[in-house]
């Protein structure tokens, strides 16, 4: 089971947006769904500008692969709620708290303490994937970590932070490649 933090940095917080590579975001999220789901599921809270790309990726295979995607949603954001949701049989609906801060740890919590994940997957972001990183090493200590730094945005600043880092996060292009390679051993998981 793979896990996947990923959004797109927004102009307002140039902390995250000056190094966001929007296009490198985009090809990383589809190739990251490409490679795992055919072998694995993949988890990820739905982020409205990650969740189309990912449920494009299931309009062009050619298995049946349902169950190999989980979606989880936290009630705060339901007004929000994109139709692509719906294209997903496997939502999990959290109950909000009171703030939208305590509802997005409350989400990340319910998904790392109800998945045994065996790798992690960073891509662009801003604060929310920092505090996935944050959350998600210390519920999933045995998980492969994977900080896409060349995507920007929080994964870059993810990145830098971690002496271990395999430079193909840094300066390889090659999603579909990068991600055959790092993920082999934790495909079918």
């Amino acid at each position: 089971m793979i896990f996947l933090s990923a959004s797109i940095p927004n102009q307002k917080d140039s902390k995250y947006f000056e190094t966001a590579d929007l296009f490198a975001i985009r090809d990383a999220v589809r190739a990251l769904a490409t490679v795992v789901i055919p072998y694995t599921n993949l988890v990820w809270g739905g982020h409205p500008a990650i969740t189309p790309l990912i449920r494009y990726v299931l309009t062009t295979m050619d298995i049946n692969v349902h169950d190999r995607v989980t979606l989880y949603l936290s009630n705060f954001y339901q007004q929000e709620f994109i139709d692509d949701n719906s294209a997903f049989g496997n939502v999990i609906l959290v109950d909000s708290a009171e703030t939208q801060e305590d509802s997005l740890k409350k989400l990340r919590e319910q998904m790392f303490t109800e998945n045994k994940f065996s790798a992690g997957i960073f891509i662009g972001g801003m604060k929310g994937v920092e505090d996935e990183f944050e959350l998600f090493k210390h519920y999933q200590p045995h998980a492969l970590l994977l900080p896409v730094g060349s995507t920007g945005g929080a994964s870059r600043l993810i990145y830098d932070s971690q002496d271990s880092s395999d430079e193909k996060l840094l300066k390889d292009y090659a999603y579909m490649s990068v991600f055959k390679t790092l993920l082999k051993d934790h495909l079918n998981s």
